[in-house]
């Protein structure tokens, strides 16, 4: 299903903010390069997460799925000079692809990649988080957001993404695996009494929780 009309996010680029250089090489190479180029987030999306950042001003990003490391780089546009960005990738393939991007970045110094099972990586890291971006298996999301809602800031935010999941969610029965592992994290965050949310129709579905006060 087609969520979003090319026409309709095409005219949203030509009013949004370009890339910057890095993230414009970054977008092309995958593209042209990755036999999953499809995970990779849109220049609307990046830009919001970008702004997301900038506006939240987070001392700690967590990020769970570096792919070829261009949502984190939009995500560290936010991080002042004494932050860090954690990000977790399970196929070292991507992860080297990934450093070497951050490599070229002005924030390369604040940004530690992870190699690994997210699961097994996120209780290591003893430390609260002001955001935390979800985008790998949407099978452990639940997981996920069980592992970090505890160690979420006084203010701190999570932002998953695929929660759309390709318009798969509203359809009736809905019968992929991962399409069923997203409607469960949804029906899981609304019934959370600890946080609240909002779902942005944003390319595929981007759900912001925060903690209740």
């Amino acid at each position: 299903m087609e969520l979003v009309h090319p026409l309709v996010e095409a005219y949203a680029e030509k009013f949004s903010s370009p890339d910057n250089a890095l993230l414009a090489q970054i977008q092309s190479e995958t593209k042209e390069k990755h036999p999953h180029a499809h995970m990779l987030s849109s220049e609307i999306q990046g830009k919001m997460l970008s702004f997301l950042s900038k506006m939240i001003q987070p001392q700690k990003i967590l990020e769970i799925g570096s792919f070829t490391g261009y949502s984190a780089l939009c995500l560290a546009e936010g991080l002042s000079n004494t932050g860090e960005l954690h990000t977790i990738e399970l196929r070292p393939e991507d992860a080297e692809t990934a450093q070497s991007n951050f490599s070229k970045s002005t924030k390369n110094n604040q940004i530690h990649l992870h190699i690994g099972n997210a699961k097994d990586i996120i209780p290591t890291l003893s430390m609260e988080w002001d955001l935390v971006f979800i985008d790998a298996d949407k099978t452990g999301y639940i997981d996920y957001y069980e592992l970090v809602v505890p160690r979420l800031s006084k203010f701190g935010w999570i932002i998953a993404d695929n929660v759309l999941f390709h318009g798969q969610v509203i359809e009736t029965p809905i019968t992929g695996k991962s399409a069923k592992a997203i409607q469960a994290f949804n029906e899981h965050v609304l019934a959370d009494e600890r946080t609240e949310q909002v779902l942005l129709t944003i390319r595929d579905g981007l759900l912001l929780i925060k903690k209740k006060n």
